[in-house]
C-alpha cells in the first residue's frame, strides 16, 4: 500500500479528535443531539485548522442512525454505506476547478434527488470563494430554499470574497489558529503513534513553524521524520526548515543590537554568500528579536520559548545587555524590510540596508532611535565612561574614581576623544560644556552652527550674574539658556531638540525658531514648554520675554498689529514684506 502522509493518516474521525475549536464543536454536537440541523453552514478560517475535517464528520453524523456524542458511530448500516466511494449522499466539490455557472446549475438539478442511504444529502463546497459571480447567483436561490433533505457546507479561507447575499443565508463559524501548546501535544501523539523518538526542543520548533496550522505542522513533521534516521533533534529540524544556524543569527543580531555594524554586516554577507534565502533570513532575524523581547519582558520566558538550554542562555544574555528602545526599533526595521521584500527586485539590497540601518542608530533619525541613543549615553555616564574635568565632562578609558578619591586623581587619568572610542564614525568630539551644558552628542548636520556658537562663548560663566541673559546678543543668551535647560530640565530629548533651534532678538523679544514642524509641536506641548519657561526664568527671561515659532511665521503681536491696520484703513492695500 502507498505511504499515507501524516496529515491524512491522522485526520480526525470524530469531533472529540478535533484539536481545539471547542466553540464550533459544541454547537454542532448540540444541533445533532436536538435534531435542529440547519440547511446551510459557512466554515471560514485559516488553512489547516479543521474546516474540511469537521465538515466531513458533521455530514456523517447527521446521517448516522445512532450518533455517539455528536460523532458517527461507524457501525450502523448508514455509516458503512457512506464509507463506500460510490455513495453520493455526501458530495465534496472543489470550487477552484468547478467555479462556473454550468457546474452550479448541474448541482441545482441534482440536489432535487433524495438521498439513498441516509436522511440528508450533504454538499461540501471547498474554497467556495473561488466561485464566479454567475456561479454565486446560480447557487443563491437553491441555498436559500433547498429541499428538506439537502444540507450545504461551504468552506473558505477568504470569507471577505463571498457576497453578502450568500453570507446572510448561512450559519457562519469562524475557525481560529491553533495555540502552540495544542500543536505540540498533537505532534507528540502522532510521533508516539508511529514510534518516532524526539527531543522536546524539536517538537517546539516544528510547532512554531506550523504557525497555528495542524496540516502545515504535520507536513513539516513528515519531512523531518524522513530526514532524521534516528532520534528527531532540534538541529535536524532547523536543517529541514532551511533556517540559518542559530549561533550565526545570534552573532548577527548581537552586532545589530550593540551597534557593531561591521560584525553584523559580515555575518549577513556570509549567510547570503552561502545561498540562504533573503526571506528566510529576515524571518530568522525577526524570530530571534522576538525571542529577545520575550526573554527580556516575560518572567517565564524560558518555558515560553522552549529553546535548548545553551540557546536560551545566549538569547537571555543579549536581551539583558540591550535597551528596550533599541530592541523595538530593530524589530520595526526588519518588519518593514519584510514588507518591502514583496515589491523589491533586489531583495539582497533591502536586507543589507535593514542590517546597516538597525546597527547604526546614529544614522537613524526616528524618535525611538534617538531615545535609544540617549539611553546609551546615560548608561555610559553611570558606568563611569565620562568623568568631570575642568568644569565639563570628557571621555575616559578608565573607570570613574570612587567617592573617596580626589578630583585631581581623576584629572590625571589618561583621556581619549569621543571620536576615537565612543562616538559613531560620523560624530566629532563635543565642544566645551559652556556651549553645550555638558551634552556629549552632536549630529554632524548641525555641527557648523554649534562651532559658530563655541567661538562666541570663550569660557563657562563663573558667577550668577554671568548666567543672566545678554540682551541684544542672541548667541550668548542661547548658550546660557542651554546650560540652564540642562540644569533645570534634565530631559535629554528636549535638550537635543533645542540644540537644533535658531535664535535672534526681535527688539526686546528673544525668538527661538525652527523649520521642523515636528520639533515645534513637540516643544509646544505643555509639559515641554514648562521646561523651557523654567530654563529662561533661571537666566532672567520671563514668559513674555521669549517666543517659540515656526520659521516664516511672524510673532503674534506683529500679526495683531497688521490686522488692526487693515481694519482701520479698509480702503488701503497693506503689503507685508
Amino acid at each position: 500500500m502507498a505511504y499515507l502522509a501524516l496529515y491524512r493518516a491522522f485526520r480526525p474521525s470524530s469531533l472529540n479528535d478535533v484539536v481545539r475549536q471547542e466553540h464550533i464543536v459544541t454547537v454542532l454536537k448540540n444541533q445533532i443531539a436536538t435534531g435542529r440541523v440547519g440547511h446551510a453552514y459557512l466554515f471560514c478560517g485559516p488553512r489547516g485548522t479543521g474546516k474540511t475535517s469537521i465538515a466531513k464528520i458533521f455530514a456523517s453524523a447527521i446521517n448516522c442512525e445512532k450518533p455517539v456524542n455528536g460523532s458517527p458511530c461507524g457501525k450502523c448500516d448508514t455509516c458503512k454505506a457512506l464509507l463506500d466511494p460510490a455513495n453520493l449522499d455526501i458530495s465534496e466539490i472543489d470550487a477552484a476547478s468547478n467555479n462556473g455557472v454550468d457546474e452550479m446549475r448541474d448541482l441545482r438539478e441534482k440536489v432535487q434527488y433524495p438521498p439513498v442511504a441516509g436522511k440528508y444529502k450533504v454538499y461540501i463546497i471547498d474554497e467556495v470563494h473561488m466561485l464566479s459571480t454567475g456561479a454565486f447567483n446560480a447557487l443563491l436561490k437553491t441555498l436559500e430554499e433547498p429541499p428538506r433533505h439537502a444540507v450545504f457546507i461551504l468552506a473558505t479561507t477568504e470569507a471577505s470574497k463571498i457576497p453578502a447575499t450568500i453570507l446572510s443565508r448561512c450559519m457562519r463559524f469562524d475557525f481560529k489558529l491553533i495555540p502552540q501548546a495544542d500543536l505540540e501535544s498533537r505532534l507528540k501523539f502522532v510521533l508516539d503513534s508511529i514510534g518516532k523518538e524526539y527531543d522536546s526542543e524539536a517538537i517546539s520548533a516544528i510547532a512554531r513553524a506550523g504557525a497555528g496550522s495542524v496540516r502545515d505542522m504535520l507536513s513539516i513533521a513528515d519531512t523531518c521524520v524522513s530526514y532524521a534516521s534516528g532520534k528527531l533533534t532540534y538541529d535536524a529540524v532547523t536543517s529541514v526548515l532551511g533556517s540559518a544556524d542559530f549561533d550565526g543569527v545570534a552573532t548577527m543580531c548581537e552586532g545589530v543590537l550593540s551597534g557593531n555594524a561591521s560584525v553584523a554586516f559580515e555575518r549577513a554577507e556570509s549567510f547570503l554568500s552561502a545561498g540562504k534565502s533573503v526571506g528566510t533570513l529576515v524571518k530568522d532575524v525577526m524570530h530571534f528579536l522576538n525571542d529577545c523581547t520575550i526573554a527580556k519582558t516575560c518572567r517565564d520566558g524560558k518555558n515560553i520559548l522552549a529553546l535548548p538550554e545553551s540557546s536560551y542562555k545566549r538569547v537571555a544574555e543579549i536581551a539583558k545587555s540591550v535597551d528596550g528602545h533599541r530592541l523595538l526599533r530593530a524589530s520595526e526595521i526588519f518588519a518593514e524590510a519584510e514588507q518591502n521584500l514583496k515589491y523589491s527586485v533586489s531583495p539582497r539590497i533591502v536586507f543589507e540596508t535593514a542590517v546597516m540601518k538597525a546597527s547604526m542608530p546614529s544614522a537613524d533619525y526616528d524618535l525611538e532611535a534617538l531615545i535609544a541613543r540617549i539611553a546609551e549615553l546615560e548608561k555610559r555616564v553611570n558606568e563611569g565612561v565620562f568623568v568631570q574635568k575642568d568644569g565639563g565632562r570628557v571621555a575616559t578609558n578608565e573607570v570613574a574614581p570612587k567617592k573617596e578619591e580626589t578630583i585631581e586623581t581623576a584629572v590625571e587619568e589618561p583621556t581619549i576623544s569621543l571620536e576615537e572610542e565612543f562616538a559613531p564614525p560620523e560624530m566629532e568630539a563635543p565642544p566645551d560644556e559652556s556651549v553645550t551644558g555638558g551634552n556629549v552628542y552632536f549630529d554632524e548636520e548641525y555641527a557648523p552652527k554649534k562651532r559658530e556658537i563655541a567661538k562666541t562663548v570663550e569660557s563657562a560663566p563663573a558667577s550668577r550674574k554671568e548666567m543672566q541673559a545678554v540682551k541684544g546678543d542672541a548667541r550668548q543668551t542661547f548658550g546660557r539658556f542651554l546650560r540652564s535647560l540642562r540644569t533645570t530640565g534634565k530631559n535629554g530629548v528636549i535638550y537635543t531638540l533645542c540644540m537644533d533651534l535658531e535664535c535672534f532678538y526681535e527688539n526686546e523679544l528673544f525668538v527661538l525658531e525652527t523649520e521642523s514642524e515636528r520639533i515645534f509641536l513637540s516643544l509646544k506641548k505643555d509639559e515641554h514648554y514648562a521646561l523651557l519657561k523654567n530654563a529662561f526664568s533661571a537666566i532672567g527671561v520671563d514668559e513674555n520675554g521669549f517666543e517659540l515659532r515656526m520659521k516664516g511665521k511672524k510673532s503674534d503681536d506683529f500679526n495683531k498689529s497688521v490686522e488692526e491696520i487693515k481694519q482701520t484703513f479698509r480702503g488701503v492695500k497693506v503689503e507685508i514684506k
